[in-house]
């Protein structure tokens, strides 16, 4: 079976990457940022899997991924490491410089050290997609056509959110700029989700929730009061999201392609709903008031998922279902 370098494998999408790879059998060498990191994911699998590791402390390092590329006998490279959070003191060290330079130092690496590497699957984003400028752009549907407009100004001057949009923007055209100017042998896909939620494979505590789950905890752990406005109104499962780049190494179809992973529309509204039904102890913690009235579907973009459904086959798991599984891990760090 074929080998995969996947980078970040310690990341909640990566970590359901790196499950599915196993499973279908193939060797993967991963890179995490510390040995705590990857004895955690030893830990997961047992100890006969095809698995190793490579420590790569600082994904925007000069030629931070040469000696995970030069590993011998790589077909394949899934690269999901890049940050995403809010926590922004400095935007070119914190957000910018990671998404892009580690980006680039991957493909630049990939080119020069392993000529015999197939196709490269990228973790971008919907955030890559969206032109925020519109707001709520009501009727609009989404799709891999549109590309995010943001500057580099903005990116460096605005809030935390349009910097980060920015980072996987910047990062995604990074790429097939490389592909265009440098001709490598490997062809490219990118993985465009927006909110990704479900449950956790990866080393996790209440404090180190990863960003989009956070927006479930919140909601459970008592420390929102009320039901927060709606931003993004589009979200999908983590499994959906990580069998997508697995998927996208084995079609041919996915050869340089971009693929909108989007299981649909949802309301915090249906979720907190759904929770005090589903978990009746969250009562008193899981808010019931509105901030603010939410947007109707009617008042909201839309997006169009049907590439991902003809290309790569995906069957996209229910909102409810996503959240249960997700809750019931959540529920246990109640207090």
């Amino acid at each position: 079976m074929a080998t995969v370098l996947l980078t970040g494998a310690s990341g909640f999408i990566a970590g359901w990457v790196l499950k599915f790879l196993l499973e279908k059998g193939y060797t993967v060498i991963a890179t995490v940022r510390s040995e705590d990191k990857a004895e955690y994911l030893k830990g997961l699998y047992p100890a006969d899997s095809k698995l190793s590791f490579v420590i790569v402390p600082d994904i925007a390092a000069p030629n931070a991924f040469d000696e995970a590329i030069k590993t011998p006998g790589i077909d394949y490279i899934i690269h999901t490491a890049s940050p995403f959070h809010f926590r922004v003191t400095d935007p070119v060290k914190d957000l910018l410089d990671p998404a892009i330079k580690g980006t680039e130092s991957v493909l630049t690496a990939t080119k020069a050290f392993a000529p015999q590497v197939k196709h490269v699957v990228i973790t971008s984003s919907f955030a890559a997609i969206i032109d925020a400028s519109y707001g709520n752009r009501p009727g609009y549907v989404y799709t891999e056509k549109d590309f995010n407009p943001v500057t580099w100004d903005e990116a460096v001057t605005g809030p935390p959110a349009t910097t980060y949009r920015a980072s996987k923007t910047f990062a995604e055209k990074a790429a097939w700029d490389f592909l265009e100017k440098e001709k490598p042998n490997f062809s490219i896909s990118t993985i465009n989700p927006p909110l990704v939620w479900g449950p956790m494979l990866h080393q996790v505590t209440p404090e180190t929730i990863n960003t989009s789950n956070d927006s479930i905890w919140t909601l459970m752990n008592g420390s929102q009061k009320t039901i927060p406005p709606l931003r993004v109104p589009l979200w999908v499962d983590v499994r959906n999201v990580a069998l997508a780049h697995v998927l996208a190494l084995e079609k041919e179809a996915a050869k340089n392609q971009r693929y909108f992973l989007v299981a649909g529309s949802f309301s915090f509204k249906e979720i907190t709903d759904y929770l005090l039904k589903t978990f009746p102890e969250l009562k008193g913690k899981v808010p019931t008031e509105l901030t603010a009235p939410e947007p109707t579907a009617a008042e909201l973009f839309g997006a169009d998922h049907s590439k991902s459904v003809k290309d790569l086959g995906i069957e996209y798991i229910g909102l409810e279902q996503t959240i249960y599984d997700l809750g019931k891990q959540l529920v246990d760090w109640v207090k």
